[in-house]
């Protein structure tokens, strides 16, 4: 059973959100917060698979709490998934770098919607990857030369490649394509590398690929 917590200060985007989860019969919602400090106090509380959190609410915002959650190594194995209403919003790019695992429209579909919960805990790929590649690739663009990623030179050539494809937006199953292997390969590989650099997840391991310059915004087309 996935269990989810919920964080809007909308009371009704929450019921909109609970209805849709509860009804399904691998997933729970296990708690709601109104507000950030809320939010963080029931994280550490109820210890859900994944916390869906508004980035606007009063007091301690989304970013804020986000922050909170994955820098507490007591709260590793929480996913946090940022609630936006605009696709291209610059909190939503420093919710990734600060350990989000992506993030979510509030008008998503909810097929997608579901699909993001379960793809997220089962630590797949990033969420929404095609407007995620257009936000990143819009601050990249902004930001100041790229540095080397701590623990870069520790990757095998082949470890660099698969990092610069998971930058792109690529799936494991994509990779493997491109590289001629198994699925299960591309995945060991993403993993390894995400081990070797300290990434939470493929959400900061594609920040780290454009950071570091393995991948530039202009190659995404």
């Amino acid at each position: 059973m996935i269990r989810v917590l919920l964080a809007d200060d909308q009371q009704l985007v929450r019921a909109g959100f609970r209805a849709l989860l509860d009804a399904q019969p691998d997933i729970e919602v296990a708690g709601e917060a109104a507000d950030g400090a809320e939010a963080v106090r029931l994280v550490r509380e109820l210890r859900p698979d994944i916390a869906l959190m508004d980035i606007r609410m009063p007091g301690l915002d989304g970013l804020a709490a986000t922050r909170a959650i994955t820098g507490d190594a007591a709260l590793a194995s929480v996913k946090v998934v940022m609630l936006t209403t605009f696709d291209l919003d610059e909190y939503v790019f420093e919710a990734i770098r600060s350990g989000a695992s992506g993030f979510l429209v509030k008008d998503t579909e909810p097929e997608e919607l579901l699909r993001a919960v379960r793809a997220v805990v089962a630590g797949d790929a990033l969420l929404s990857p095609g407007v995620t590649r257009r936000l990143i690739a819009e601050f990249a663009a902004r930001s100041k030369a790229p540095a080397a990623a701590a623990g870069l030179e520790r990757l095998t050539d082949r470890e660099r490649e698969v990092m610069a494809l998971v930058g792109m937006g690529m799936s494991n199953e994509e990779i493997a394509r491109r590289l001629v292997v198994s699925p299960l390969t591309a995945k060991t590989h993403v993993s390894r590398t995400m081990i070797k650099l300290g990434a939470r997840d493929r959400a900061q391991l594609v920040v780290l690929a454009y950071e570091s310059g393995l991948v530039r915004p202009g190659w995404l087309g």
